[in-house]
């Protein structure tokens, strides 16, 4: 009872989850606070930090509250984050405005202008992209989703904010601002800006061509980049009396820098050896593992860049939309408040939806659904592409349309998984399924059906952000190493691949690669100049 605990906070897009972990990993207890988005005109989505801290707060208060003593035995905390977004604050750390965050794409026109030139591969100028795929792995989407784009987008749209902005920060460290009084940011973090030189690993810092080339002030970013591992200083004491911790006398609770998301899955899922795979299944999805090389496909949208395993690069790779896409089906066509309904989606509705696609057949009747709802990343980066169910007939039951859901969200995974392989240059042995998605156990086989591959479900796979924020912690703490990750991350069950499904679903998949490749250029013209609308 008097072992040391972190506490791991996980800013996700609809709000953080904290938790409680020991410092071998192994979880005592955690909750969640929601935090809505605002949505703007022409691609605008943000959020308000002060309802982040309210909401990180409030979880945490409520979780030291169910775990008897744990307030006294908080000794580390780490944050993980949502990545790619933009938190303006002036020079005494207040934030200035909402978030940009990561699915804003009002910056897109200023970054294609940017990355333009003469001569143009791909919409990018030839000179250009040599040197940001050299230095840094990659170099910003056009989308303008890209943390880059967002501060393109204030200092053109927004002169005023932007110069009264000390320092442009990501949500990661606009939370560790609030919990230590000091700005920094860890150099995997800093990736989305494409700002730093990423070829020597274990130095990696700002590159005044690549500054000069985003046109971006130095003094606008933070200016200690650290290792996710590295301790950014002491809980102060009124953070600590926010969060309901005990943190006086020479008790210092430490803070972990942290790390985004992507990076903290990859580590909480315990795929941490080199070419160990895992796929992240939450709002959005990748399939993603760590490489001992810097590389970049830039053709299906990937690139390895660096990991929170201090000394290692990541497979970085995205799905726009994933579990969004049950919620949608939840909210959007079973559940809903208007002229035909007015029921509230209940409690168990996924529960609901494991349960019919699981009574429902092996390739929904045959009726394909393409997860695309908010454009796509990898393996095409294309935001104008749009979801749809193809093959509908008079036949389609609602479970067609629900286990379509889940097997579409597979055939986009099963899509990247080739380019993933030759990125890698071997197959992959298995597969760790993270995230919600890793939750159900229909999803975890239809993934080893349709991947052909075993698919290893990872214990508690709703934490698998703040686990990985916890061993990060537990290492920069000195309690674990890096080699020991592996062993203390739990598999529930592994499942394994149905050979009498491998037909059916090759063919499927053939006609979901088809689909985008015959629609894709409609979908350009439908949304061009008008991706905000749809």
């Amino acid at each position: 009872m008097n072992d040391p605990l972190i506490l791991a906070i996980d800013l996700g897009t609809s709000g953080p989850k904290v938790a409680l972990f020991t410092a071998t990993g192994d979880l005592i207890g955690g909750t969640s606070e929601p935090v809505p988005l605002i949505f703007l005109p022409r691609g605008g989505v943000e959020q308000d930090p002060a309802a982040w801290w309210a909401a990180i707060c409030t979880a945490t208060r409520r979780l030291l509250a169910q775990v008897d003593g744990a307030r006294a035995r908080v000794a580390g905390i780490a944050v993980t984050s949502q990545w790619s977004g933009t938190v303006p604050v002036d020079r005494a750390g207040n934030a200035l405005a909402n978030a940009i965050i990561w699915m804003d794409a009002r910056g897109a026109r200023y970054i294609q202008r940017t990355t333009g030139g003469f001569p143009s591969f791909s919409g990018y100028g030839a000179r250009k992209l040599w040197t940001w795929i050299r230095r840094t792995g990659g170099i910003p989407g056009h989308s303008g989703k890209d943390s880059i784009a967002h501060i393109l987008y204030l200092q053109h749209e927004h002169p005023d904010l932007y110069a009264r902005t000390a320092t442009f920060l990501e949500p990661k460290d606009y939370i560790n601002l609030r919990l230590t009084g000091r700005i920094a940011s860890s150099v995997e973090t800093m990736t989305l800006h494409w700002v730093t030189d990423n070829r020597a690993i274990n130095d990696i810092r700002y590159d005044d061509d690549l500054l000069r080339l985003a046109g971006v002030e130095r003094t606008k970013l933070p200016a200690d980049l650290l290792r996710s591992t590295d301790v950014l200083g002491p809980l102060t004491g009124g953070a600590a009396a926010e969060l309901g911790l005990d943190a006086l006398g020479d008790r210092a609770i430490q803070v972990v820098a942290g790390t985004p998301d992507i990076h903290s899955a990859a580590v909480g899922s315990g795929a941490v050896e080199d070419y160990a795979a895992h796929c992240y299944i939450g709002t959005s999805a990748w399939l993603s593992c760590h490489v001992p090389f810097k590389k970049t496909d830039l053709q299906h949208n990937m690139a390895a860049l660096p990991s929170a395993i201090p000394g290692r690069y990541l497979l970085i790779n995205e799905h726009e939309t994933a579990g969004a896409a049950l919620t949608f089906l939840r909210d959007n066509v079973f559940y809903g408040s208007d002229a035909l309904v007015d029921s509230a989606a209940p409690d168990d509705a996924f529960a609901r939806f494991d349960t019919l696609a699981a009574a429902t057949p092996p390739g929904s009747g045959r009726l394909i659904f393409t997860p695309w709802l908010h454009g796509e990343r990898s393996p095409v980066d294309d935001h104008t592409v749009r979801a749809g169910w193809h093959n509908l007939s008079l036949r389609t039951t609602r479970g067609d349309l629900v286990r379509s859901v889940y097997e579409g969200v597979a055939f986009n995974a099963r899509w990247l998984l080739p380019y993933v392989e030759k990125f890698i240059d071997r197959p992959l042995d298995n597969v760790r399924l993270v995230g919600g998605g890793g939750r159900s156990d229909i999803w975890c086989q239809i993934h080893a059906d349709v991947l052909q591959r075993p698919v290893l479900q990872v214990a508690d796979p709703l934490h698998i952000n703040t686990r990985g924020a916890a061993f990060l912690a537990a290492v920069g703490l000195g309690y674990l190493h890096v080699d020991e990750i592996g062993a203390h991350t739990p598999i529930a069950r592994t499942y394994d691949p149905d050979p009498h499904q491998a037909g059916l679903y090759d063919e499927l998949f053939g006609h979901f690669v088809e689909i985008y490749r015959k629609t894709h250029g409609m979908y350009r013209r439908l949304n061009r100049g008008h991706e905000s609308e749809v």
